[in-house]
């Protein structure tokens, strides 16, 4: 996890460097212990430190309401659409698409913000990998057509309504749904008899705290110029995402924010029971019943957190420190144990 430095926190540095020796001895071991278990690659990039950090949980929902380890409840059957919560930063991105490909054989069609594909992004350095990357792992820029597309070839497709918003949420905001009062990806999942899938995702808070959001980084003379200027730069070139709307969720400003690390704790997903759109034609032509369904699945990934937010308390493998401890006496450590379900 890295601290984004600005001129303003040296207070913060220090903090930082307190916690240094403690978090520097808990790398080595998780480094240490990568090398004993099956390694965890995106292209060449070898991610499982990250993995080890964050020990992620994967819960599913089976029809039968049952909630299961592993992603047994998720349809194979295309099309499924994925809808979640976007964590800061999108910090949850790398262990789903990841776990999704190992457990599911299915390589998730993520929805990505268009700038992450401009020559803003690839002008900089080590951005064509990174783009490459993203296009490796499924990714595709959010469009009308795309989303299309991916229903019509009954692709599995991780959609976040609350997109840049929500992944870069203020201070006081964490795990609060952030949604436009707009229904049309319902819509599309049901024209096309798409299986919605809400889940919820919990963890950032173990991880990093939110010391730097927008309304601090936009006070900051040079740095706030910059941002805005990037952003304005971006809306000429016409990558902008919800520019037609008004109020809370338009307002989608791109930034780096200020994070200040903590010992690790854990991440943890639920994909909730499958809500099935097949024959329901009514969804496409009444807007009203549209509009009911997406309260539901808005409402269900609100709730999946809720449980996973109780839940952990649970956990007593929630803290990095107890994880890197089983895992050194463990035969078959990539699968810490976690809360009864």
């Amino acid at each position: 996890m890295v601290l984004i430095c600005y001129p303003s926190s040296k207070l913060l540095a220090n903090i930082v460097v307190q916690k240094g020796m403690i978090m520097s001895w808990i790398f080595c071991l998780l480094v240490s212990q990568s090398s004993r278990t099956q390694p965890r690659t995106i292209g060449n990039l070898n991610i499982s430190w990250f993995f080890n950090f964050t020990g992620p949980v994967m819960l599913s929902t089976m029809e039968n309401g049952k909630i299961v380890r592993g992603l047994a409840g998720v349809p194979r059957e295309g099309p499924v659409l994925l809808v979640g919560y976007h964590m800061l930063m999108g910090l949850e991105i790398v262990p789903l698409v990841h776990e999704y490909l190992t457990q599911t054989k299915i390589l998730l069609r993520g929805i990505a913000h268009p700038t992450l594909f401009t020559q803003l992004v690839e002008s900089r350095p080590n951005a064509t990998s990174f783009v490459d990357m993203l296009k490796l792992y499924g990714a595709t820029p959010v469009t009308a057509s795309n989303f299309f597309k991916l229903l019509a070839t009954k692709s599995h497709v991780l959609l976040y309504p609350g997109g840049a918003r929500e992944a870069l949420h203020r201070k006081g905001e964490e795990y609060k749904v952030i949604w436009p009062d707009r229904q049309e990806f319902i819509r599309m999942a049901a024209k096309f008899g798409a299986t919605i899938v809400p889940f919820g995702v919990v963890g950032e808070d173990d991880i990093a705290q939110l010391v730097l959001d927008y309304d601090d980084l936009k006070s900051i003379p040079i740095l706030g110029d910059q941002i805005r200027s990037e952003n304005e730069e971006a809306a000429r070139s016409g990558f902008t995402v919800r520019g037609d709307m008004d109020g809370e969720i338009a307002n989608q400003m791109l930034y780096i924010p200020g994070l200040l690390p903590k010992i690790p704790g854990r991440f943890y997903f639920l994909f909730g029971k499958p809500i099935h759109t097949k024959g329901r034609q009514d969804l496409v032509k009444d807007r009203e019943k549209a509009r009911e369904l997406y309260l539901q699945v808005k409402s269900e990934v609100q709730n999946n957190m809720n449980y996973l937010l109780k839940k952990r308390e649970e956990d007593p493998y929630r803290n990095v420190i107890d994880r890197t401890v089983y895992r050194a006496f463990s035969a078959t450590s990539d699968d810490v144990p976690t809360f009864d379900f």
